[in-house]
């Protein structure tokens, strides 16, 4: 079984001594919500103020959910057919994705980033059978550790964690409602644009998923049977990460419940995370709120692939820039 290594705490005497600083002045008073990605990269490095980032590494998991062809009456749970998962994989390697056009964007920043894609292993359709076997669900976990041992040792200083796959809020509900027992109707949103019909049919998934897990009390046996190899990767990732030091951005549905999942698994990892981006997913925001994460920005975007904490990283770096300024300005004059 993957070790989940002991999550270590940021270093809250560096933001504290840059909270001060800013405080100290009114013009660092006025800087409020923008200087949060500072203040809490001034925790994760250690240092005060926060050095700007350079090397960004995303990795976005794609999930090949056997729910994705799930009918109700013939109507299906998504706005997107299921071979469209293979068809953003595919965009995603030929370097011709919405996140990779996010990346070119940010070259004009100095700031190197790097997009890698984890195909992650089929899984059934969860509210018949089981999501995985015992030895995928280990797979997918050892598949997100490794990838995130890759990236930080590559020399990334930031970490985006990114889903795409037909199918996957379906999951991220089915989770977290078991996690939170939430009942299906509180638990699905809208998804990526769907019809009354098929939200109707999303429902039944769910609650068929959730009666399957009755009773279940481990996170990970909850993501075996009613989640995804994506979801197990992703909690492996985000909780490798945060055990290595290194902060993480997410941003949508399946981001969020593994992130939530992490944290119940190694505590501590709630405070290596920032929220970038929001959905209407009641799955989100409830993950968001149990992981006392707010999103850095109110736009609204279920593109997956990470392309919502990609779209918000100028003004990471602004917020960076900004603080460092500001913290040097406030700085005591040196004695004669």
């Amino acid at each position: 079984m993957v070790e989940f290594l002991p999550v270590p705490l940021p270093d809250t005497a560096a933001r504290s001594t840059v909270e001060q600083q800013l405080a100290s002045h009114p013009r660092g008073v006025a800087l409020q919500g923008l200087a949060a990605p500072a203040l809490w990269l001034a925790a994760c490095q250690g240092q005060a103020p926060a050095q700007q980032v350079r090397h960004v590494r995303a990795c976005v998991f794609v999930g090949q959910h056997g729910v994705a062809h799930a009918q109700l009456q013939g109507t299906g749970l998504s706005a997107f057919a299921p071979e469209a998962t293979a068809q953003q994989a595919e965009q995603l390697r030929t370097h011709s994705s919405p996140a990779h056009t996010a990346a070119r964007l940010l070259a004009a920043t100095g700031c190197e980033v790097t997009i890698s894609v984890q195909e992650c292993a089929p899984s059934e359709s969860i509210e018949l059978a089981d999501a995985l076997s015992s030895a995928a669900l280990e797979q997918a976990l050892e598949l997100g550790t490794a990838q995130a041992d890759r990236d930080i040792d590559a020399g990334a200083d930031l970490l985006i964690a990114g889903d795409v796959g037909t199918g996957n809020t379906t999951v991220a509900a089915a989770v977290m409602g078991r996690l939170t027992f939430t009942e299906p109707v509180a638990i699905v949103g809208p998804g990526s644009g769907i019809t009354a019909a098929m939200w109707k049919t999303k429902v039944a998934v769910v609650r068929d998923a959730m009666f399957r897990t009755r009773g279940i009390e481990d996170p990970l046996e909850i993501i075996r049977r009613a989640g995804g190899a994506d979801v197990a990767a992703l909690v492996g990732y985000i909780a490798r990460a945060a055990a290595r030091r290194t902060p993480v951005l997410i941003d949508s549905p399946l981001t969020a419940v593994a992130a939530f999942v992490a944290q119940r698994l190694a505590p501590g990892v709630k405070h290596w995370l920032l929220a970038t981006t929001t959905t209407r997913e009641p799955a989100h925001s409830l993950a968001l709120a149990a992981l006392e994460l707010n999103p850095l920005v109110d736009t609204v975007t279920t593109m997956g692939q990470g392309v919502g904490s990609l779209s918000t990283l100028p003004l990471v770096f602004t917020s960076i820039d900004l603080v460092a300024e500001e913290y040097a300005a406030l700085q005591p004059a040196p004695q004669s």
